[in-house]
């Protein structure tokens, strides 16, 4: 078992688990076959959300998001790979990255600038370390 699945394991326990977690590394994992953090933010600012990702970005308030925005702007193949780890439905697929979306995106960015290769393992391990010591 690689590190990435320990981790993901004691981030949201496997996906099949029925206890309710999430997979964070699964999410992880879909991100960066969506281009990364960067290539995810430019979907939504070519699907018309600039605005909201600025909001992300920046070092004001987050705007939210629907998870019918989601599926508006996500491919429908790309939600249901998602939706096939995380064993769930587009529908519910959708409002967890409208969730957990902005918050990893305000998080990446703490001076108001997605650096060029954001590290989502570190951003991992410090969910980590929010359930294990939050």
């Amino acid at each position: 078992m690689g590190l990435l699945d320990q981790l993901g394991g004691m981030l949201g326990g496997n996906s099949n688990n029925n206890s309710g977690s999430v997979d964070y590394m699964a999410i992880f994992q879909w991100v960066e076959q969506q281009g990364g953090i960067t290539g995810l933010l430019d979907k939504f600012r070519q699907g018309g959300l600039s605005e909201v990702v600025q909001s992300w970005i920046g070092t004001g308030a987050n705007l939210p998001i629907s998870g019918e925005q989601v599926q508006n702007i996500i491919s429908k193949v790309a939600l249901q790979q998602l939706s096939s780890k995380l064993g769930m439905g587009s529908q519910e697929t959708s409002g967890i990255i409208a969730q957990f979306l902005p918050d990893i995106v305000d998080k990446l960015s703490p001076k108001g600038e997605v650096p060029a290769n954001p590290d989502l393992m570190s951003l991992g391990m410090s969910l980590l370390k929010g359930k294990l010591f939050g």
